[in-house]
């Protein structure tokens, strides 16, 4: 008994010994990893900021697992807009950083407006007289527009320009509902409002067609225009060319007799031409910056004078945090949230000013609308203006409709002011294919109303989707009023340009649904003017969460998961989920009915 006594307390403190060493590790590694986060990377004479683009950009970069970062695997496949623009100006100011180099491949963008305000930035570090190279063994269409802002464009021998001109297919599931027995019921104003056509037809119809049409090739013009002046020849002989052959299967030789690439090199040809701009002897390294490391070298900003707030609204509008498997991953807009902050941005009196910076679908519409009445009160003690970023449509129209100025980039999609209300009716399948019927008892008329929406069809069915039409039409009628109060107009002539119709913002400025077209910086300028102050920083909201809430979070937001979903589904992603989150969502939907991503 003694020996197993012996034993015991051995192992006991054999196990107390090891979390006391695993604990003290821990922390010399938690506080190594914050030291180092802290600690300003130190830029080398002649050094290149390198930017590969790859993986996915979106308005912001979600944060990393604290895990990651301790096993020094931090995912840099996600950038942030937000991020990369800041670290292209610290290297416009930095003089030991003599350029930029570009390194294209299969980038996805949030949507087609992120990668234009890339290439701004890109156009406005040229003003420096520094140089941008960029080098590819594959360009994507959005990564060789971006990169068309390099002063010179190289490509592998054997590598490939994925030109092809800018379009879309979505999916239309009434073929197969019909096949399941399942049939949704649609409720919606406004004769463009298509959200709920790719579950009630088998094809586009003309309306969406029309619109669809019309901001795609707006965009592509727009585009087109741009990498026409960088590389010195004109839209119409891109778009003949894309007309007359197919790039991708093109020989490399006809890039460069296109004149959209200048050189055809091997990978170590590329680093003799960096090295001979940087005036680097053969054998000399080549002093190189990732995003990482640029994001620690210190700003020349001066953080001088009163506060203007950026608030990022970026994301699906909803009602309250989603959880679990295939709803987390993908940043949203919390309407109680969202309110919340603003409130205390309000009583805020360090800050003089708020730029809302708006790159929202749209969502639910009861959030929208407490997110616009917050906006409206805020507005009342200090002005704020919205910064319109890849998209600002439907209830992300909304949200901004209130601000005291309105800008959008060229290529945002704004408008779709409009409602609808999309519910599934299982009776052909539940009923008539598997013979479940149901039975019971009420004390009114419609106490079973959701059930006899989503499982029989009838008198009193007919009646249910009645009402709730007219719960849709008091929201649309609520809706124009919010953006006829917001852009001093009559409701009648915000209904003949709403409908639910998408319009790009270089059209709207005409019939008064933005103020002027411009980038983030623009929208701070005219705030600072609004709020009368002369010299001024900018501090963003929401502010990155802290290290405990990081170790501990609140909420399971199912990244892990959603990310491999991802990976498996590939371009399914985005209708199975799209299905899924139907069923999670509020009622009475503002939002856009198709997803603007572009790669």
């Amino acid at each position: 008994m003694k020996q197993f006594f012996k034993m015991t307390l051995a192992t006991i403190c054999g196990i107390a010994i090891f979390l006391v060493v695993t604990g003290i590790f821990f922390t010399i590694s938690l506080v190594g990893m914050i030291a180092s986060d802290t600690a300003s990377t130190k830029v080398k004479d002649n050094s290149v900021f390198v930017i590969k683009l790859n993986g996915t950009i979106d308005e912001r970069a979600e944060e990393d697992s604290p895990f990651n970062a301790l096993l020094g695997e931090a995912d840099m496949s996600a950038m942030g807009l937000d991020d990369l623009i800041s670290c292209i100006r610290k290297a416009k100011d930095n003089d030991d950083i003599k350029g930029i180099y570009l390194e294209g491949g299969a980038v996805s963008f949030d949507s087609p407006a992120t990668a234009q305000q890339l290439r701004d930035a890109l156009v406005d570090f040229k003003k420096s007289g520094k140089w941008i190279v960029a080098y590819a063994d594959t360009y994507a269409q959005s990564s060789y527009y971006v990169a068309s802002a390099a002063d010179n464009i190289y490509l592998n021998t054997t590598g490939m320009l994925e030109l092809k001109g800018m379009g879309g297919k979505g999916e239309y599931y009434k073929g197969l509902y019909d096949k399941l027995g399942i049939e949704y019921q649609a409720v919606r104003v406004g004769k463009y409002k298509s959200a709920v056509e790719r579950h009630t037809l088998t094809s586009m119809s003309e309306k969406d067609r029309e619109q669809r049409m019309a901001y795609t090739q707006g965009i592509w013009d727009y585009w087109l225009k741009e990498i026409g002046e960088s590389r010195k020849t004109t839209a119409e002989s891109i778009n003949n060319w894309l007309n007359d052959s197919i790039p991708a299967f093109a020989d490399p030789k006809d890039y460069v007799a296109a004149k959209l690439i200048d050189k055809l090199l091997y990978p170590e040809e590329l680093k003799a031409e960096i090295k001979s701009r940087l005036k680097l002897d053969k054998d000399d390294e080549i002093p190189q910056l990732t995003l990482s490391d640029m994001l620690n070298v210190k700003s020349k900003e001066k953080n001088d004078g009163d506060e203007i707030a950026v608030y990022y609204a970026y994301g699906e509008i909803i009602d309250s945090p989603v959880t679990g498997f295939a709803l987390g991953g993908e940043h949203n807009i919390v309407g109680n949230e969202t309110v919340e902050d603003l409130n205390k941005l309000a009583d805020d009196d360090d800050v003089k000013a708020i730029v809302l910076r708006v790159n929202s679908p749209g969502g639910s519409a009861v959030a929208s609308e407490q997110i616009w009445h917050a906006i409206k009160q805020l507005k009342t003690k200090k002005p704020i203006v919205v910064s319109m970023g890849g998209l600002a449509a439907s209830g992300g129209y909304m949200i901004s409709a209130a601000a005291d100025y309105i800008i959008a980039e060229p290529t945002t999609i704004t408008g779709s002011i409009g409602i609808f209300g999309l519910v599934p009716n299982f009776k052909g399948l539940i009923t008539d294919k598997l013979g479940v019927t149901f039975d019971g008892v009420k004390t009114n008329k419609f106490t079973h109303f959701e059930e006899d929406l989503v499982l029989t069809k009838g008198e009193e069915n007919a009646e249910v989707i009645k009402y709730m039409q007219s719960y849709v039409d008091r929201g649309y009628v609520s809706f124009l009023d919010i953006v006829a109060d917001g852009r001093k107009m009559k409701r009648d002539e915000v209904d003949s340009i709403a409908q639910g119709r998408v319009w790009l913002a270089s059209d709207v400025l005409k019939i008064k649904l933005v103020d002027k077209l411009g980038s983030l910086d623009d929208a701070v300028k005219k705030a600072a003017e609004l709020a009368k102050v002369d010299e001024y920083h900018t501090k963003a909201y929401p502010a990155p969460s802290s290290w405990m809430d990081q170790f501990f979070p609140q909420e399971d937001k199912g990244t892990y998961l959603d990310g491999e979903l991802r990976l498996l589904l590939g371009d399914l992603y985005e209708p199975v989920m799209e299905m899924r989150r139907n069923q999670e969502r509020n009622r009475l939907q503002a939002r856009l009915p198709f997803s603007t991503r572009i790669k």
